[in-house]
């Protein structure tokens, strides 16, 4: 089974047609201008020496070579053979709040975008633990359920915005009682839910859906986003411009503040810790290496390909190419006069 570890590199290949139209382009120009210098016939005259034939030949191998090149740097690789790898980890459901306070700029460039970042910085940490995510405004909807697959999980996070839940609220309790029971409960991992948000106007039992989270073995771990002394929530129109900010019915600009107090809460009695959120800190990093400690249990298997590099096989005929342009003489040879005569 073939296949290349840096893709990304393959859109070089594009380059070739265009240096090839470039190349193309410069040898009319060049027979315009000597056109206007003097007659065809007079060229190998003047010109005694000079082969067209050549100058294509030697463009040709290095644009081979350059081929070669943009394979080598794709880095082929090959599968050499299927190995079947012990899944182990703990499951881990982040609750992100996409509540329209999630915008304020506090935290730039918003409380939302930091949140989004830290979610997929840390997907990318990820080895072999399973991650779900819980989006939740007036109510919660499971966006990812509990997955390995990192690319599609930091795919789907893409999507997130404060419109994907319609309903405007904070229903952290809901949200909790969702990743509760969205775990699988008949594999014995360690499971952590991770709540991100403002945790301003909250709604629903809180402490009953923290108690019944730790009843079952579950951490909660909360981030709190934003400032305690309040900021405006900005409003942006279709282009993602700045147009206002949003105002109460008597037309006063609505503050948006931190309720840093309930997501302590929610931490203490939930086993875990709770983390103030700034623009620079890495807080998921941190609960990330927190859950490291625990232990790891199986949870399945899966069947894996074993590939190998082979970029270094591309790398000889790049070298010989070049070597062969290089020694190549520009000139026309006796034998090359027989073709272009």
């Amino acid at each position: 089974m073939l296949r290349f570890a840096e893709p990304d590199y393959l859109y070089l290949l594009i380059s070739i047609p265009l240096f090839v139209l470039l190349y193309w382009y410069v040898i009319r120009k060049e027979k315009k201008y000597l056109g206007t210098f003097a007659g065809d016939k007079l060229h190998k005259v003047l010109f005694p020496d000079r082969s067209l034939v050549k100058s294509w030949i030697k463009f040709i191998l290095i644009l081979t070579a350059l081929l070669f090149a943009i394979l080598g740097l794709a880095n082929p690789q090959i599968g050499t053979k299927i190995e079947e790898v012990k899944q182990q980890g703990i499951d881990v459901y982040i609750v992100l709040d996409v509540s329209l306070s999630m915008v304020a700029e506090d935290i730039k460039p918003s409380r939302l975008d930091k949140a989004k970042n830290s979610i997929s910085r840390l997907i990318q940490k990820l080895r072999g633990d399973r991650i779900g995510l819980i989006i939740f405004s007036g109510d919660a909807y499971i966006q990812i359920p509990l997955t390995s697959d990192y690319s599609a999980a930091d795919l789907f996070l893409n999507a997130v915005d404060v419109s994907s839940v319609p309903q405007p609220g904070t229903a952290i309790a809901s949200a909790l009682n969702l990743a509760r029971t969205s775990f699988k409960k008949d594999e014995q991992t360690k499971k952590a839910i991770i709540i991100i948000t403002d945790g301003e106007d909250h709604e629903g039992d809180i402490e009953s859906a923290v108690k019944d989270a730790v009843s079952e073995g579950i951490q909660i771990y909360t981030i709190g986003m934003g400032s305690t002394s309040g900021v405006p929530i900005p409003v942006y129109n279709q282009s993602g411009i700045r147009v206002d900010y949003k105002k109460d019915r008597s037309g006063s600009i609505v503050l948006t503040k931190l309720d840093e107090e309930t997501l302590k809460t929610i931490a203490s009695d939930g086993n875990g810790k709770y983390y103030r959120s700034t623009t620079t800190s890495e807080e998921l990093g941190e609960i990330y290496d927190d859950l490291s400690k625990l232990e790891q249990t199986e949870y399945g298997s899966t069947r894996v390909t074993d590939y190998e590099d082979r970029f270094y096989y591309l790398l000889i005929p790049v070298i010989f190419l070049l070597f062969w342009e290089i020694f190549i003489p520009s000139g026309r040879s006796k034998f090359m006069r027989r073709f272009e005569d």
